[in-house]
């Protein structure tokens, strides 16, 4: 037989571990609370809010842009021949005239020389047609004299004229001489010169490929490049709805928008932004097909020349918004290209609302063109996370004002207990 006091312990164990799940089920169950809900608040999730209001932002909109010298001349030879010296170094500055390269000089000094003898030659033979000419004059004179008295016929009066044409003939083709002798000694002359090869315009020096003993034609490869960079232009570009804004959707013209524009900056590569301000100048007046943008330029002082032709930035154009609905960033979130905000609505339920904001941001807060007026209250807090649509919100100010005024009223009360 089975013995009662065992029934009965087995009984009670049974009891115990029954109550035992039923405690741990319990205790799960009320351990599910979500992070941040407000115990006793009847599931309120307790973050930060902000009431919308207007303000003024003050930022700058980044265009990437490339840098380069205010004229970038390539420099060639104007003559072929080998180079003898290189007079300068790269990256040297230079001003214009000064010699970079010197050119092989032997044949063209020898062609000068050779038209200056030319030219003398011709000189030589001009002097001795003029003679002819003198002589041939005063004997066509005299002839003329005699044929006057009748002493000579008007045959030998003919024959000396004819001798005249003759002698101014040969003076004019001398004169003609000599004229080509001087123009090819020019040419030789200008040719020498030429075996100076000098820079453009003030500058610096870019990469010089070619040393002595290269052979350098005008058709060949440049000998270097000379950037003038006292100033420097910025090229970077915009599109053509920036183009249509710029000028107010064609309230004014282009050229009156740029001249209006404020002072722009250069952020360059390390993050630094260039001391000196610069200004817009050009927009080019044909939009490219392939990016549907225009160039731009913009003119920085450079008289230090620590901005170099080639370099990378950022042009910095700033942009003031007066009177407008500014909200943090982190209030907000987005699906699809489409920003939301989550509105405190009726009963602090939180509501997902679509929104508009410019592409212009300062890193930390939006402008909002559409969607939320003055005096909303959005969350700024745990968009995403702890706040879904639908939740009820119990924004951390009032929470913390209730539980102060909570805390003053109690201590008061303590007092008057106290006097009694």
């Amino acid at each position: 037989m089975i013995n009662k006091k065992t029934m009965k312990s087995k009984s009670m164990t049974t009891r115990f571990v029954l109550a035992m799940t039923a405690t741990a089920l319990l205790t799960a169950c009320g351990g599910n609370n979500k992070a941040g809900q407000m115990p006793g608040a009847g599931g309120q999730v307790q973050v930060e809010t902000y009431t919308v209001a207007t303000g003024s932002l003050h930022l700058n909109n980044a265009y990437p842009a490339t840098i380069k010298g205010k004229s970038d001349i390539e420099v060639r030879p104007q003559i072929t021949g080998y180079i003898t010296r290189v007079c300068v170094d790269e990256g040297q500055r230079v001003r214009r005239g000064q010699v970079l390269f010197t050119i092989d000089r032997v044949q063209l000094q020898a062609a000068v020389q050779q038209a200056q003898a030319a030219v003398a030659q011709a000189q030589a033979s001009v002097a001795a047609a003029k003679t002819q000419v003198a002589n041939a004059q005063l004997t066509a004179n005299n002839q003329k004299k005699l044929l006057d008295k009748n002493i000579i016929s008007s045959y030998q009066y003919e024959t000396a004229a004819l001798n005249l044409q003759s002698a101014q003939a040969q003076l004019n083709q001398a004169n003609a001489t000599l004229n080509n002798a001087k123009a090819a000694l020019v040419s030789a002359k200008k040719n020498l010169s030429y075996s100076n090869v000098v820079a453009p315009c003030d500058g610096i020096v870019g990469s010089i490929p070619n040393r002595e003993g290269t052979l350098a034609s005008p058709s060949g490869s440049a000998l270097t490049t000379v950037s003038d960079n006292s100033q420097v232009y910025a090229y970077f570009s915009l599109n053509e709805k920036q183009i249509i804004e710029l000028t107010q959707g064609g309230a004014r013209s282009l050229e009156n928008a740029i001249a209006n524009m404020p002072q722009v900056q250069l952020r360059l590569s390390d993050g630094t932004v260039y001391a000196k301000p610069g200004k817009v100048s050009t927009v080019s007046g044909v939009l490219d097909q392939s990016t549907g943008s225009a160039q731009v330029r913009a003119l920085f002082p450079n008289s230090n020349g620590m901005l170099r032709s080639g370099s990378t930035g950022e042009v910095l154009i700033p942009v003031n918004s007066q009177n407008v609905i500014l909200i943090p960033q982190k209030a907000t979130y987005e699906i699809q290209d489409q920003k939301y905000v989550y509105l405190v609505g009726d009963s602090s339920k939180a509501v997902s609302t679509p929104i508009k904001v410019l592409p212009e941001n300062d890193g930390t807060s939006y402008v909002v063109t559409s969607g939320l007026k003055v005096g909303d209250v959005i969350v700024t807090e745990g968009v995403g996370t702890q706040v879904k649509d639908g939740v009820v919100i119990a924004p951390k100010g009032a929470a913390s004002a209730q539980a102060a005024q909570q805390k003053a009223a109690a201590a008061k009360g303590k007092g008057e207990a106290k006097k009694k």
